[in-house]
């Protein structure tokens, strides 16, 4: 993997999630004037203390992912740059879009820390432009790119829900999981 894959990872990510959880999230907070305050009170230090643990499992969740599709996909997580082979493994054995769900993580977690409204109005949205998006868009893409691999996996692991059993291909897929 040379430095033009790094090239690659970085504008991707710069483009998409970066935009997603820093930019949007900026402009959300200085248009309703919304500040990170200290929290008062066992309510709000809760509320910011699982705020932080949404954020820990939601970057991890992205990161792996992230990690699978540059070292197993050989490619980014970028629509125009997608991965060259079907990547199945780690997170993406419980679920089939553990990156979304985990940037929609990342979404909610900033809404817990921030204790904003606004914020998770945006990670609700985000999440419904993915439930239509992927469906129409996305796995109708990954179907014609992966065939049969794709179908047998699109039948076994559930799409953001993760299935409690790793699937693992080849061995009948066992149950949905759903």
């Amino acid at each position: 993997m040379g430095p033009w894959m790094v090239v690659r990872q970085l504008v991707s990510i710069a483009i998409l999630p970066f935009t997603v959880t820093v930019l949007v999230p900026v402009w959300i907070a200085r248009a309703n004037r919304i500040a990170f305050l200290a929290p008062r009170g066992a309510v709000e230090y809760a509320l910011c203390a699982a705020g932080l643990a949404v954020l820990g499992i939601g970057l991890a969740l992205f990161g792996s992912s992230l990690f699978l599709f540059w070292t197993r996909g050989r490619g980014t997580l970028a629509p125009w740059d997608p991965p060259r082979v079907f990547v199945a493994e780690g997170p993406y054995r419980h679920a089939r879009n553990p990156m979304i769900s985990g940037v929609v993580l990342v979404l909610l977690a900033e809404s817990m820390i921030l204790r904003s409204w606004p914020h998770a109005e945006w990670a609700g949205a985000f999440l419904l432009i993915n439930l239509v998006y992927i469906p129409l868009v996305e796995e109708p893409m990954l179907s014609a790119r992966f065939g049969e691999s794709y179908a047998a996996y699109r039948g076994n692991v559930p799409r953001f829900l993760p299935r409690l059993r790793p699937w693992r291909p080849g061995n009948g897929g066992g149950s949905r999981g759903r």
